[in-house]
């Protein structure tokens, strides 16, 4: 059988977890961040049994898909949440646990079938809950590849969620101060878009946000507004 993996993945706790954990696994690991290394030539060469993707952001190529058994870690308990930005659209819509979902990839996001379902909470930051999933995700990939698990058809109604630009991490009118504590840390990971207001020629970007006494505190990065674009 063949024993060559390949892990595809841009976050920097992802090649953390991976280089601590997943490569440690029985097999020849192999790790790749950049969607133009990815090319099939260069996974033909390997052979992988399986490709895992813990976070990516650019669609596969199709002849790697069809040819290969690429298995992607989503955010939702599919079919609910299919597609982009999973983790602010729960948080968003008021969600406090999700599921992270293993499933093999097809030609249509999210919506191929289910190998593992587990547990996840979404409280703390952003980046906080996405080294959670990691190393959620790293624990389903070795069951997944000891125990040879075959995916199920995804079942129930599809919801669809709609991938967030920059321009929507402006924070909106807020309720309350959690709903704004829950926007602010939804967004606060590195290399996202963090909340921010601009205000009289100035952009207030805030981070590491938390509450006491009904009051938000958190860090702010202030610079000059710019008017043809925002964070």
């Amino acid at each position: 059988m063949n024993m060559n993996y390949v892990v595809a993945a841009t976050k920097p706790w992802d090649r953390r977890i991976f280089e601590e954990r997943i490569s440690q696994y029985p097999g020849e690991w192999f790790f790749v961040d950049d969607p133009e290394s990815l090319t099939v030539s260069w996974v033909e060469s390997l052979g992988p049994r399986y490709i895992f993707f813990l976070s990516w952001s650019w669609r596969v190529p199709e002849e790697l898909v069809n040819a290969y058994e690429c298995v992607c870690f989503h955010m939702t308990d599919v079919p609910y949440g299919r597609g982009g930005s999973p983790l602010q659209n729960l948080i968003i819509r008021g969600h406090r646990r999700t599921k992270i979902t293993a499933l093999r990839m097809l030609g249509n996001f999210d919506a191929g079938p289910v190998y593992l379902k587990e547990d996840l909470s979404l409280e703390g930051l952003a980046e906080e809950i996405y080294i959670r999933a990691s190393i959620m995700a790293a624990a389903m990939i070795l069951t997944i590849i000891q125990e040879e698990i075959k995916p199920f058809p995804q079942t129930g109604e599809t919801t669809v969620f709609r991938r967030r630009n920059p321009k929507q991490s402006e924070i909106p009118a807020c309720d309350n101060p959690l709903q704004l504590f829950d926007f602010i840390r939804m967004l606060d990971a590195e290399g996202y878009p963090k909340a921010f207001l601009v205000y009289k020629g100035f952009c207030y970007e805030f981070s590491r946000p938390a509450v006491y006494d009904g009051r938000i505190v958190a860090d702010v990065k202030i610079t000059l507004a710019q008017e043809d674009k925002t964070p």
